[in-house]
Parts: structure tokens; C-alpha cells; sequence
């Protein structure tokens, strides 16, 4: 049984609170994390290339506590950067056989603002080829196991961070999310993500620059794990023209009280498991039964929301997305895996009238959305229709007994919260009957980032998860 006092598994925000104050050292931390990765990682595979200057930095920090110096908001920390993620003389492969000696010259500007906050860099944490797809797994490391089932999978695209989060490897995990890839595999291993607003982290460097549909973030073990790190690599970069305005943070501005809450089950029209449906009604039950009272939430709605009908407009931004990205490498299209060279002929069929329309979709996407936010304070929906399936599938061939046309269509719930633009955290709903993760889905309206945390920080204290069985008996 893992004794409750063990470093590693502590909220992010407690252990920055002792390191600040001198009841934990960073060099303690990072200690405590590698025992972790030491106990998980060759079973899990969610840590693929460790930091040789992690021991430095963290004595780095310690040294400027100690000088009374101010290292920063997360200092001593312990972090993942997703291996899609630039980091300066560390090895980067991009989850890619054709990266798989690469060392990028400088970190990516979210890897920048880490470090200058005071965060401990303890490694990569593994990917899909490029990001693309929902379980972890690539040609260079393999795949990545769920810790509440190894023989499941993680989710993806930020399995490796997920799985080193669950484990208590990091205190927070760095991700991207194009359709799901902080929110897929948070749910899948039972840990909160948020994929903030598109440019509130600016994503440079990068090829395709003028992204708005991928987003930059974080996971962590709580919500609140999360505000304290976004808080810290938000804000614009002379760098990059896609930005997003700062969120509000005081604390006025994620009062709940009073607030009204809505709920819609199957928003992409591909079904829900029964496990899954029936664990996100229980926790609809508990946070009724919590939130009466003056300072509770009003109340939740069950509502109907179709938005199975943004489907092909996701799939054609993300081949326009993909071939954005690729452009310079076109040439080379049948050296990239599956999942990566079947975006980019998909994107390369595209027309231009296809593209626009997808464009005009995603608007109304967006509207409908602004409209349901001045009835309702935030929207809940389940984030996965399934729950983890083998591991050694690149994807479910069937959700509910339907067929899947691609292998991206059953992480529609959470691709299709991508199109708006909007906040949309994920946070453990509870466990369905076979002890598996389930999560949901809070979207917030524009500029929401804080109210979708403190939605999720509600849940989460409603539904409290626990760590993965093999934590608790390692």
C-alpha cells in the first residue's frame, strides 16, 4: 500500500507548497518520481526519454530557495513534455522512425515558460507518429499501457503523459490536442486535462503557424494541479499570430454559486456504452445530491445536443490541418505511418469549397454553443463512448455494435468540442462496472479556462477516483 505521505503522488499544488516552504526539497521530489518511474515505467512505457540534466535542475532550484532567491510559481515541480514537444538538446522524435535521432537546437516556447517557472524537466513522454491517433503507441518505443489495465489502452494522443501522471512519475504532463489528445487519454487513465482556448499557449515553434485548431495545455492529478501550471505558460508571443486573451483568475470569477448546469448524452450520435452512460448518470446524481443549499449549483438539465453533424467538417480541417503541417514533406508521404499518411491524402482530396464549408460549419458550431451558454453556466457530456479497449488495437473497429468509418470517428465527443474553440476540461466522472476510468467533458464559454476548472475541480471532489490499483499495491 503506498503510504499517503509519498511525495510523488501529492496534488501539484501541495508539493509546490512545501517545496516553498522548506518541508520538501526539489532534489526530494525528483527522487521520489524516478522510485516511480523506476517501479512503473518498463511495464507502462509512458516515460521514453529521461532527462540527463533533471538532478541539476532540480539542485538548481533548491540552491535558489536557499539564496531566498524566487525560482519561480512551479519550482521543483517534476514535468513530462509530450515527444511531440521541442525540448533543447533532448531528444525529440516526434513519435517518428524518420525523427528517431533527432535533437532539436531550442525548447518550444511552452517548454521555455516551464523551465523559467521553476519546473524540473524529467523527460518525453511518448506519442502516437506525430500525435495522430487516440492510443498511444508508434514504430520508435511501442505502445503505452493503461495503469488501471495494462493490457488496455492509455488513450491518446498524450497517453505517456497520462500514464506518468497516474503513476505519480511527473506533476504535470504537457500536451497538445487537435481532436481529444489531452482530454482521450485523461479520461482512459483517470487523471484532468484541459484543452484551453487555441493561443492562450501559444504552439511555436511550428510549421503550419497560423493554427487555431490545435490547442497546447497541460493534465494534472486535480484541476487545480492544472490552473497552477496554466497560470505560469499562458499569455501571448511576439512569435506566434494566433492568440487567445487571458483568462480572469480571481477567484470571484469561478464562483459557482447559483450556477446552472447543463447535460448531454450522446452529442456525436455514435452511441455510449452502458458503463460509460451509467457512470456519468451516477455522477450527475452526486453532484445534485451535493450542490443544493445557498451556495451550491442551482441545478443540472438534461438536454439534447446533436452536433453529429460537424463530423466531416472535422475530418476535412484536419486533413487541411495535417497537410498545413506537411507541407514541405509531401514528397514523402508513404514514409509516414498509417495514421499520419492517411490525413494527408485525405487533406490532399480536399477542395476548396470543402474547406470553406467545413470552416462555416465549425462557425455554426460555435454559435450553437454561444446560445446554449446564455441559458446554461457550463455544459457537461461524456468524453469517451467506450471504455479502454486492447491495447494492441490502433483503434475500436465498433462503438455500440456500429462500424467506425475511420479511425478517428469514435473520439467524435471530443473532436467535435474542438471545432468552437472553446475551454473543454475532462475530469473522472467515477468507474464503470469493470473498475475503468470514466470521464466527463466541461465546456465553458469563451475565456472560460478557470470556470471549466472550478466545474471540474466540483466534480472531482463529488467523485472522488483514487489512484490506479497498482500504484496502491506498489
Amino acid at each position: 500500500m503506498t503510504k499517503p505521505h509519498d511525495p510523488a503522488l501529492l496534488p501539484a499544488r501541495e508539493q509546490a507548497r512545501r517545496i516553498r516552504e522548506g518541508e520538501l526539497c526539489a532534489a526530494e521530489l525528483l527522487g521520489a518520481c524516478m522510485a516511480r518511474l523506476d517501479r512503473h515505467n518498463s511495464a507502462l512505457n509512458a516515460v521514453v526519454t529521461l532527462n540527463p540534466a533533471a538532478e541539476a535542475e532540480a539542485a538548481a532550484i533548491d540552491a535558489a530557495l536557499a539564496a531566498g532567491a524566487d525560482p519561480g510559481a512551479l519550482a521543483g515541480l517534476v514535468v513530462g513534455i509530450k515527444d511531440v514537444t521541442e525540448t533543447a538538446g533532448l531528444r525529440t522524435t516526434y513519435g517518428s522512425p524518420l525523427f528517431a535521432d533527432h535533437v532539436p537546437e531550442r525548447d518550444a516556447l511552452v517548454v521555455r515558460r516551464l523551465r523559467e517557472a521553476g519546473a524540473v524537466i524529467l523527460g518525453k513522454t511518448n506519442t502516437p507518429e506525430f500525435a495522430a491517433g487516440g492510443n498511444t503507441w508508434n514504430e520508435v518505443f511501442g505502445v503505452t499501457r493503461n495503469p488501471w489495465d495494462p493490457a488496455l489502452s492509455a488513450g491518446g494522443s498524450t497517453g505517456g503523459g497520462a500514464v506518468a501522471l497516474a503513476t505519480g512519475m511527473v506533476s504535470l504532463a504537457q500536451g497538445t490536442d487537435l481532436g481529444g489528445s489531452l482530454r482521450i487519454p485523461a479520461s482512459f487513465c483517470g487523471v484532468a486535462g484541459l484543452r484551453p482556448t487555441p493561443g492562450l499557449v501559444p504552439t511555436v515553434p511550428a510549421a503550419y503557424l497560423w493554427d487555431d485548431l490545435q490547442a497546447t495545455g497541460l493534465m494534472g492529478r486535480e484541476p487545480g494541479d492544472i490552473a497552477l501550471g496554466l497560470r505560469a505558460i499562458a499569455g501571448p508571443d511576439p512569435a506566434s499570430p494566433v492568440c487567445a486573451p487571458e483568462p480572469a483568475w480571481d477567484a470571484a470569477e469561478v464562483d459557482l454559486a447559483g450556477c446552472r448546469w447543463a447535460y448531454a448524452g450522446d452529442i456525436a450520435g455514435i452511441g455510449i456504452d452502458p458503463g460509460v452512460e451509467a457512470s456519468c448518470r451516477d455522477a450527475l446524481e452526486s453532484l445534485r445530491a451535493a450542490g443544493t443549499g445557498p451556495n451550491g449549483i442551482v441545478g443540472i438539465d438534461e438536454i439534447e445536443l446533436d452536433l453529429s453533424y460537424a463530423r466531416d467538417a472535422f475530418l476535412a480541417l484536419r486533413g487541411h490541418w495535417f497537410v498545413s503541417h506537411f507541407e514541405g514533406d509531401l514528397e514523402r508521404i508513404d514514409a509516414f505511418g498509417p495514421n499520419v499518411s492517411a490525413n494527408l491524402r485525405s487533406g490532399l482530396s480536399l477542395t476548396p469549397a470543402q474547406i470553406g464549408a467545413a470552416e462555416n460549419t465549425r462557425r455554426g458550431v460555435r454559435e450553437a454553443l454561444l446560445s446554449l451558454f446564455e441559458r446554461y453556466d457550463a455544459l457537461l457530456t461524456p468524453c469517451m463512448a467506450i471504455p479502454p479497449f486492447p491495447v494492441e488495437q490502433n483503434y475500436p473497429e465498433t462503438v455500440g455494435g456500429r462500424p467506425m468509418e475511420t479511425y478517428v470517428d469514435w473520439i467524435a465527443p471530443t473532436f467535435l468540442l474542438s471545432l468552437p474553440g472553446l475551454p473543454v476540461a475532462s475530469v473522472p466522472a467515477g468507474l464503470d462496472p469493470a473498475g475503468l476510468p470514466v470521464g466527463l467533458q466541461v465546456v465553458t464559454p469563451p475565456g472560460g479556462e478557470a470556470r471549466a476548472l472550478a466545474v471540474a475541480a466540483t466534480i472531482a471532489r463529488t467523485r472522488p477516483l483514487g489512484l490506479p490499483p497498482l500504484v496502491t499495491d506498489g
